[in-house]
């Protein structure tokens, strides 16, 4: 038997505006995801990003949302350092929350965070010209 990664999955307290907010980031997700319990985006290499609403996890499991602290951080590399400026700032402007500006890192990278609609951190990196 062999044993591989193939998903991800996010708990997210309203499909809507989670599925705006990964569309800034350039994720896909098939005409009227907002309305559904359970979306899945299919990332480069073929991992997906399943998301989940609230509801449906406590349908199918004991589900209780966890308190306190992050759960998950997930990270969006960019072409180039001033796509995180611009990334950053739209996301800011549709009202989500940085919680580290765009700059340039001394592991040779520009990076941000901005909190996405479940307040887990999403990182935006790209690599520094040499």
């Amino acid at each position: 038997m062999t044993i591989r990664a193939d998903a991800i999955g996010v708990t997210v307290a309203d499909m809507a505006v989670a599925m705006a907010f990964y569309r800034q980031l350039g994720l896909e997700f098939p005409d009227g995801a907002e309305s559904e319990d359970h979306v899945e985006a299919v990332l480069p290499g073929g991992m997906r990003l399943m998301f989940d609403t609230v509801e449906l996890m406590k349908r199918i499991s004991d589900y209780h949302p966890p308190t306190g602290g992050h759960r998950i951080t997930l990270a969006f590399v960019c072409d180039c350092p001033a796509e995180i400026d611009a990334t950053h700032a739209a996301l800011v402007a549709a009202g989500h929350r940085s919680t580290v500006e765009p700059w340039d890192a001394f592991w040779g990278q520009r990076y941000a965070t901005v909190l996405d609609p479940d307040d887990n951190p999403v990182d935006l990196f790209a690599e520094l010209p040499a």
